[in-house]
């Protein structure tokens, strides 16, 4: 709900159907499928990763004040945006622009305005934006996944119960962070009640000015919506993935 063609699901839902048809509803979907894979799959390496490395060995101290699942988080968060960035900026103008006839010709036309720079707009915010997020994301995973272990004394968690541990931990950062995310999103789509914002500071303070504290959640519903059972799915498949490939190694 970047742009403001209503002010809930059913009035944004009915005005995109009225006025773009059915295909309104997916506008910049597709360069969001071909963002979501590489995506996902660098988040999830270096989370992996940082997180084997900082997890101290049984007896061992922890090697940083914080938990090891926190940083990791972190770490794959930015990772992740580094490296997909436009795509991610390229999706968010061709879902509220109808200046773009296709993902070749947003690209074009955002290079040739705003010069290669135009394509990392917002890069900031949205790198300040996904630390706390991922953070907090996987270590609300972590941690309620270890508390189910321990409080139902269980070695291995099922297919279901980790969908919707997944989409509570995808629930808790998803609300905790969302201002953050209103800024980074209305800053990629551009002016922001017709002036433009230099920094994430600039543009909460204008929401605020014009919107109201209401302002910096609006849109948290269709986004928790999204996001909630994507965070579940999300986990999900990664566990799968990971019993998997375990299985596969050690068999002979």
């Amino acid at each position: 709900m970047v742009g403001s063609c209503g002010n809930s699901v059913a009035q944004v839902f009915d005005k995109v159907t009225m006025t773009e048809g059915w295909k309104g509803l997916f506008r910049g979907n597709f360069v969001n499928v071909i963002r979501v894979a590489p995506s996902k799959a660098i988040e999830l390496l270096a989370y992996e990763t940082v997180k084997k490395k900082l997890t101290p060995e049984h007896g061992e101290q922890p090697k940083l004040p914080l938990p090891a699942s926190f940083i990791a988080g972190a770490v794959g968060g930015v990772s992740s945006t580094l490296l997909t960035y436009p795509l991610e900026l390229l999706k968010t103008r061709l879902t509220v622009n109808d200046d773009y006839k296709n993902l070749l010709d947003a690209i074009v036309k955002i290079v040739r305005a705003e010069g290669p720079g135009g394509l990392y707009k917002g890069l900031t915010p949205s790198v300040i934006g996904v630390v706390p997020y991922a953070a907090s994301n996987y270590f609300a995973y972590d941690a309620l996944r270890n508390a189910y272990k321990k409080a139902f004394k269980k070695e291995e968690i099922g297919n279901v119960m980790t969908l919707l541990i997944g989409s509570a931990a995808g629930a808790i950062s998803s609300t905790a962070t969302f201002p953050l995310e209103v800024a980074r999103k209305r800053m990629q789509a551009g002016a922001i009640n017709g002036r433009h914002c230099r920094n994430m500071i600039e543009a909460l303070t204008c929401i605020v000015e014009k919107e109201g504290i209401a302002g910096l959640y609006r849109g948290l519903g269709p986004s928790c919506m999204k996001l909630v059972p994507a965070a579940g799915i999300s986990f999900m498949c990664y566990e799968a993935c990971k019993r998997i490939l375990a299985e596969e190694e050690e068999s002979p």
